[in-house]
């Protein structure tokens, strides 16, 4: 995996080896999570995004969990959805156990039915979406009144960079979100394992005023 795509799993169904690159998707320190220390600096960011009461998330391109088992951790109810059945089944095989179901389908139109969440937390995913507007529209329908997206983007490389700038995508919330929060990640060494020089940066989006 290169460094422009480092900690990315797009889930537009366009790469068909996402099911064979299941089995060492974790080895990328961001993807596992392995290192303590890494995996300390993702649990304590996600609990400073996700609300200190238990709640409902919907984890969307959840690849093998890592994430999912995060929240799960904290205390919450997780739905991890991903479009390659075999990161679903590492992920079952990781939250078993937990309060946790995981999904086959496509990030950008979850089959969740009518069911209705607290977060919808997605990392590395929006930017691979042909239609970003629409789907972060879709994402928030996906959220009960108080609700927040967390969602976790970038722009990697420097010849051909890929991904969505935070202005960008800030400016896509503004017609959804009461209020939007950006944090800043490249300088934040222990998030990727490594020192990075490329964009980084978390979003989390309250739908309704006086969310946070």
């Amino acid at each position: 995996m290169t460094d422009m795509t480092n900690g990315e799993h797009a889930l537009t169904g366009a790469d068909p080896d996402w099911d064979a690159a299941a089995p060492s998707f974790d080895d990328e320190p961001d993807h596992g999570l392995r290192d303590p220390e890494v995996r300390r600096a993702w649990a304590s960011r996600l609990r400073a995004w996700l609300p200190g009461r238990a709640c409902d998330v919907l984890d969307l391109g959840c690849g093998t969990g890592s994430l999912s088992l995060l929240a799960a951790e904290q205390g919450h109810r997780v739905t991890g959805v991903d479009r390659s059945p075999a990161m679903v089944d590492l992920a079952r095989a990781k939250l078993a156990g937990r309060d946790a179901a995981f999904l086959v389908g496509d990030a950008a139109t979850p089959p969740v039915g009518e069911e209705r969440y607290d977060v919808v937390l997605v990392r590395h995913v929006l930017w691979t979406l042909p239609d970003p507007a629409r789907v972060l529209r879709h994402w928030a329908g996906l959220l009960r009144p108080g609700g927040r997206l967390v969602l976790v983007e970038g722009v990697w490389g420097t010849v051909s960079p890929v991904g969505i700038p935070a202005d960008l995508l800030t400016g896509l919330l503004a017609p959804l979100a009461a209020h939007v929060r950006v944090e800043r990640l490249s300088d934040d060494e222990l998030l990727w394992g490594r020192a990075v020089d490329d964009e980084r940066y978390a979003v989390v989006a309250g739908v309704e005023a006086g969310t946070f």
